[in-house]
Order: C-alpha cells, then structure tokens, then sequence
C-alpha cells in the first residue's frame, strides 16, 4: 500500500459540553493541527497516488472553513460536543467528499489540538471511491 499525507495548523475556539471540565468549559482557542492521509494500492500514470497539489488545495479549503471560528457555533457540530474525537471524524469525512479519485482506498485524518493530545478517524471506500 501508499501512502501520502499532508499536514496544516490552524487556531479555532471551541467550549466542551455536557460535563465538568473545568476551564475547558470556557471559551479558549486551541492552535489544532490537521494531518490528511490517504492510502491506496495502486498509483497514477504519473506515479501519483494522489497529486500533493490536489491534496494541499481541498487541505487548504476545509482549514479556512474552521480557522479563527468557533467549533460550538458551526451546522456540523449541532447537539455534539467539540471533542478532537468528534472533529477529527467531521474533517475526515468531509476530506473523503472532496477527493475523487478511485484508487484511494483510505482516508484518515489526525488532528491534535496540543503537543502531546490528537484523535484519529479512518474511512474505509469502497471500489466506487465512496
């Protein structure tokens, strides 16, 4: 299998939800890191498994879309709490969406919200690439 991975930070606020965290249940900003992944058997006519400019540019789009805003306030986390767990599915799936090619058999995304804590989501495509 390939693999290739592209990676990107970016500040966005958020408050946890539904428990006694503490400070965490505050309004702060966390200077997240986004990690894409994709996997695949087999590569392009040009070697490729997947153009790291195609990559970087749907990377870029759905960075802008979180950067600077507050996580609690956006459709996709409606009645969820703004875990990295939650987030990193979120971004991973919506990541699947943009990326067409058929010789991708996995996506995942990592996203750390510090140095030391990050969450992971993996999706499985099937032969149609979705």
């Amino acid at each position: 299998m390939y693999n290739v991975a592209v990676k990107r930070e970016f500040t966005a606020q958020h408050f946890l939800i539904g428990g006694d965290w503490g400070p965490e249940n505050e309004l702060h900003a966390h200077q997240y890191q986004v990690e894409v992944q994709l996997q695949g058997a087999k590569l392009d006519q040009h070697g490729y498994l997947v153009d790291i400019v195609d990559i970087e540019k749907n990377l870029d789009s759905m960075v802008a879309d979180y950067r600077g805003k507050v996580l609690n306030n956006l459709p996709e986390f409606k009645g969820l709490n703004p875990s990295i767990e939650h987030f990193s599915r979120i971004f991973c799936l919506g990541f699947a969406k943009r990326i067409k090619e058929d010789n991708i058999s996995r996506i995942k995304v990592k996203i750390w919200e510090n140095d030391i804590a990050w969450s992971s989501y993996q999706h499985e495509r099937n032969q149609q690439g979705k």
